[in-house]
């Protein structure tokens, strides 16, 4: 029976929102109601926060919640998770869930981790939502992806994918269903440790998207469809949305 592990990074040091994590969504920090809603996914074992910083570390030990402590210079919420990861040997598979989704759906948690059950299954497994609304095609913060009939991905993008070649813009929903890549990842242990070790590559650099450096390396993402769409907390403004 594999043992599944969330992992929610959370860091303080948010260039748009420090201190995020603890900020308070109708009574509960936007950590705990991750935390929880991570709890509640069926095929998940363990949730574990791993942090870099003591007052995340405090807070979520004051809810009840696992917490460790990890390296200040990870440069990526994936990093964070192998480092955890490496403590938890029996975890065979690994789930990466955003720290800044407070409302994510467990359900959606569970659509990520069964893939990564099967055997002889996929290494690398992810979500994406259709985009429903024309401006967040262009939108370089609404990270594009495609995939094959198998679900199978092909490329993530920033910029409109596919291009649809002599079709006006605000038609383009009209004859192509886009879909939004969401940022939550399932690795099996072994997959996880090795991409964390691989060197960036020409096309993550160019669009600032570690998921590419993996396909470029010749790893297989399995990508899985969900209606609900995620509520992303990238600023206060987006905070406020939520509270009222």
């Amino acid at each position: 029976m594999s043992q599944v592990l969330v992992i929610i990074p959370a860091r303080y040091d948010s260039s748009r929102f420090p201190g995020k994590p603890l900020a308070i969504i109708n009574g509960k920090s936007m950590i705990q109601r991750v935390y929880e809603q991570a709890q509640k996914a069926s095929l998940v074992n363990e949730v574990i926060v791993a942090t870099d910083d003591q007052r995340i570390f405090d807070h979520v030990r004051s809810f009840g919640g696992k917490v460790e402590m990890t390296d200040k210079n990870h440069k990526s919420g994936t990093d964070r998770c192998a480092e955890v990861s490496q403590r938890h040997f029996q975890a065979s598979v690994i789930v990466n869930v955003q720290g800044d989704e407070p409302y994510i759906h467990p359900e959606d948690i569970d659509k990520v981790i069964e893939p990564l059950l099967k055997p002889n299954g996929v290494d690398i497994s992810t979500l994406a939502t259709p985009i429903l609304q024309t401006k967040d095609i262009d939108n370089p913060n609404v990270v594009k992806v495609v995939f094959t009939p198998s679900k199978q991905a092909l490329y993530f993008s920033r910029s409109p994918l596919p291009y649809l070649r002599n079709i006006a813009s605000d038609r383009r929903l009209n004859h192509h269903t886009f879909h939004k890549h969401l940022g939550i990842y399932g690795f099996r242990q072994t997959a996880l440790f090795v991409l964390t070790s691989l060197p960036q590559s020409p096309l993550e650099k160019a669009e600032s998207l570690e998921q590419l450096r993996w396909l470029e390396a010749g790893y297989k993402i399995h990508v899985e469809v969900t209606e609900n769409d995620s509520i992303g907390v990238d600023t206060p403004e987006d905070l406020e949305r939520l509270t009222v």
